[in-house]
C-alpha cells in the first residue's frame, strides 16, 4: 500500500467520524424536541392552576400561635410473660407531655457537655 492509500483511507475515516456524530447530535436534538412536545401535551391535559382567590388564606382571627411544650419520653412496657410486645399493645405516641412545664436555663460552668473545656458539674 501507498502513502495516498493510507491518507485517503484516513480521510475518509475521519469524514465518516464527523457523519456519524453530525447524524448522533441530530438524533438527540429530535429526542429532545419530541420530550418538549409530549410534556406539553401532558400539562395541557392537566387541571389549570388555581387562582389567586382559591389559594389559601389567613383565618379571620390571624395567625395560628404555636404552642410550646416540654415533654418526656414514654417508657416501653415490659411484656410480662411473653417474648415481645406487638405493635398494636404499644402506646399511640412515643412521648408524653412533661408534668413540670418550666423550662431548665442554661446555668455557667454547669454546661454537661462532654469534651466542652469547662469545669463541668462541680
Amino acid at each position: 500500500m501507498s502513502t495516498a492509500t493510507f491518507v485517503v483511507a484516513a480521510t475518509s475515516s475521519e469524514v465518516l467520524n464527523v457523519i456519524a456524530a453530525f447524524a448522533g447530535g441530530l438524533f438527540i436534538a429530535g429526542a429532545l424536541v419530541w420530550a418538549v412536545q409530549l410534556g406539553m401535551r401532558v400539562r395541557d391535559r392537566e387541571l389549570p392552576r388555581p387562582t389567586p382567590d382559591e389559594q389559601p388564606h389567613l383565618p379571620d382571627t390571624g395567625p395560628v400561635h404555636e404552642e410550646r411544650e416540654l415533654r418526656e419520653p414514654d417508657e416501653v412496657p415490659h411484656a410480662e410473660g411473653r417474648e415481645r410486645l406487638l405493635p398494636h399493645e404499644l402506646h399511640h405516641a412515643g412521648s408524653r407531655r412533661s408534668e413540670d412545664q418550666h423550662r431548665k436555663r442554661w446555668l455557667p460552668g454547669k454546661s454537661g457537655s462532654f469534651g466542652g473545656g469547662g469545669l463541668g458539674h462541680g
